[in-house]
């Protein structure tokens, strides 16, 4: 059978460019993670998974050139924090490679374990590093939920071709 061009466009050889190209239209949750070391740390993240209820598992990818991956490659516990559509400025000052994450424009507190919590996310929570597996140039962390709080009912931040969005009605 012949793909027709409307339908499905001719394959072409998987590169990182393609890779991008293609989860550009995907659309995902927008997180923040963040863990203590010498200092806090905390970046964005669009690969957070729930791995399984029981016990409370979750996911997500970390590049090894992140500026958090030192502290993250040796912590205990990670900060899992589910962000609103009003928190596209949070998203994006964790994302800012550079940006003073944990600055004066951030409210935040040391949580259990003293992992930092940020103020204000429609959900957080606590988590026990489980494993980290090699996955290319990313580590896959896995993280058994230790605690954690649905602390709001707010509509999610979401990330679709390259920006921070809202859901629409």
């Amino acid at each position: 059978m012949t793909a027709t061009p409307d339908l499905a466009p001719a394959p072409t050889v998987a590169t990182p460019e393609l890779f991008r190209s293609v989860f550009r239209r995907h659309a995902a949750g927008v997180a923040v993670i963040t863990a203590t070391g010498e200092r806090p740390v905390g970046f964005t993240a669009t690969s957070l998974t729930s791995v399984a209820a029981d016990p409370p598992l979750i996911s997500f990818g970390i590049g090894t050139t992140s500026s958090s991956w030192p502290v993250l490659s040796e912590a205990e516990y990670v900060g899992v924090h589910i962000l609103g559509e009003h928190q596209r400025e949070l998203a994006a000052t964790f994302a800012r490679s550079g940006a003073d994450r944990f600055g004066p424009s951030t409210d935040w507190s040391g949580g259990p374990e003293d992992v930092p919590l940020l103020a204000g996310v429609s959900a957080w929570l606590v988590c026990r590093v489980v494993t980290r597996v090699p996955a290319g140039d990313h580590r896959i962390v896995i993280a058994e939920v230790v605690a954690g709080a649905a602390a709001g009912a707010d509509r999610p931040l979401v990330y679709h071709q390259g920006r921070f969005t809202a859901l629409r009605d």
